[in-house]
């Protein structure tokens, strides 16, 4: 449970990455938060950080909660459809099919985040360094099935998306009862928090992974979550410059890895822009309230939206479905203006017609 806003964005080019790679016979492999999620965490009995109930799904096919932190669609599942293709299925829906982790899975989990301590009151989640252990279980699953050489060109081959980090700000250290916001300035957080990425990225590579996108995060301070904290409901200044001072030090290390790593093509996409201009002028985008959910989640207690909660008239025109993740509207909206983006083009460039 996360997260705020900046997945939007992220998963927007993500998924768009994968289902277009998807068309060129290269899969993806998704590591992230609850706005990337499609269910993993569905299959964790004592976790706490679910969607498994209504009214999320609300407004999905069938109108049914599928663990998705939304009451629909990802924007990955509106790219996915206008592509053709189904989005990667949750990773621990399909652990022992070789078959379908050959095609591309999703490792998400609600919760999740860099540092494994980040989300420990949700009890159980996958941390990304869980993320990462299940993905070296993928790895040795393929090479099982089709031999050293051929699963290491698959992987070399396949895309990655990594949206990870709000986690770590909004359920970890910027929660006053916490360890992490007492015993360490920001300045000490963001190094610890980068330098475990740091790793975490280069234990990829080592695994395989060649072509990654990396989202950075979006202005958090600007999620209903964290708007309560202000008495008039504004913006919180100081968190989105934080948060601007980590995507600064991940551009940094993706830099460096790239020039170090033979073969690395690691990309960071900023979406830090677009996200705070949907919020800000939701008008301009067809919304009329972006400053509280349409759950009426009242933010200062959990933020998400309880089976009793009473959801607003028309869901279409508010960005936030619940005090942490946006609406249906919202990632449609996204989902649309990203379709043509070109930013994954030097990871999966189009097919070349026949």
């Amino acid at each position: 449970m996360t997260v705020g806003v900046r997945i939007w964005v992220g998963l927007a080019v993500a998924s768009a990455m994968g289902a277009l790679a998807s068309a060129a016979s290269i899969v993806t492999y998704v590591f992230g938060d609850s706005l990337t999620e499609v269910g993993n965490n569905n299959y964790l009995q004592y976790s706490l950080a679910r969607s498994d109930y209504p009214w999320y799904g609300v407004d999905f096919s069938g109108g049914q909660a599928t663990g998705r932190f939304t009451n629909g669609r990802t924007i990955g599942d509106i790219i996915s459809a206008k592509l053709g293709i189904p989005s990667p299925p949750p990773y621990l829906s399909v652990p022992n099919n070789v078959d379908k982790l050959l095609q591309g899975v999703n490792y998400a989990s609600g919760g999740a985040g860099i540092l494994n301590e980040t989300g420990l009151y949700f009890i159980q989640r996958l941390s990304f360094d869980d993320q990462i252990n299940y993905f070296k279980k993928t790895k040795e699953a393929i090479e099982a099935k089709i031999g050293e050489d051929a699963a290491n060109k698959h992987l070399n081959e396949a895309l990655y998306f990594i949206g990870i980090g709000s986690n770590d700000y909004v359920n970890n250290f910027l929660q006053p009862f916490l360890a992490d916001g007492q015993q360490y300035t920001h300045e000490e957080f963001v190094e610890l928090l980068t330098s475990t990425l740091d790793n975490q990225l280069m234990r990829l590579y080592e695994l395989g992974a060649r072509k990654v996108l990396f989202h950075g995060l979006g202005p958090l301070g600007c999620i209903p979550s964290q708007r309560v904290k202000s008495r008039k409901g504004q913006c919180l200044t100081q968190v989105n410059e934080w948060v601007r001072q980590f995507n600064s030090k991940v551009q940094t290390i993706i830099a460096n890895l790239n020039k170090k790593l033979s073969g690395a093509n690691l990309k960071f996409a900023d979406s830090y822009p677009a996200v705070f201009d949907l919020i800000n002028n939701p008008t301009a985008y067809g919304f009329k309230i972006s400053n509280t959910s349409c759950c009426n989640v009242d933010t200062s207690i959990g933020g998400l939206c309880l089976p009793n909660s009473k959801l607003c008239r028309d869901r279409r025109y508010y960005v936030f479905w619940d005090a942490f993740h946006p609406s249906d509207a919202a990632n449609e909206v996204l989902a649309n203006e990203l379709f043509a983006s070109s930013l994954f083009t030097s990871l999966a460039p189009p097919p070349k017609p026949h």
